[in-house]
């Protein structure tokens, strides 16, 4: 009888110190995501990049058809309520080399800077 006694003090105590805290979230969490996209060689902004995210399973793949973002003037941008998990960012801008990267979304706020590179010249045998 004491045994019980004390198992239901402990449970009811357990209850008591739990009572009120909310549950932990787990799979329902969002992050604020801001990106800054600078050229590689100055260090200046890129203007009006393209910067399209792509949600991704936990194989890699594509699992939404992704959102397009568009840079300001001081080459930022961001996305609010991105849901945590794997994510594809490509940056496009005209005349810079187009950025691809895979990142893990797991915490509230995720800041992201770019350095687009120029292209690389081409050589040719023609004349």
């Amino acid at each position: 009888m004491l045994k019980r006694a004390g198992l239901f003090g402990f449970v009811l105590l357990f209850a008591f110190l739990s009572w009120g805290k909310e549950p932990e979230k787990k799979g329902n969490q969002y992050a604020d995501l801001s990106f800054t996209v600078l050229k590689a060689e100055n260090g200046k902004p890129v203007r009006n990049a393209s910067v399209i995210l792509h949600e991704l399973d936990s194989k890699g793949r594509d699992n939404s058809g992704g959102f397009q973002l568009k840079t300001d003037a001081e080459g930022k941008t961001g996305f609010n309520s991105f849901p945590y998990g794997k994510l594809r960012i490509q940056v496009i801008a005209p005349g810079l080399r187009t950025y691809g990267a895979d990142y893990d979304v797991n915490q509230p706020t995720l800041d992201i800077v770019i350095k687009l590179e120029t292209p690389q010249k081409q050589y040719s045998i023609y004349k």
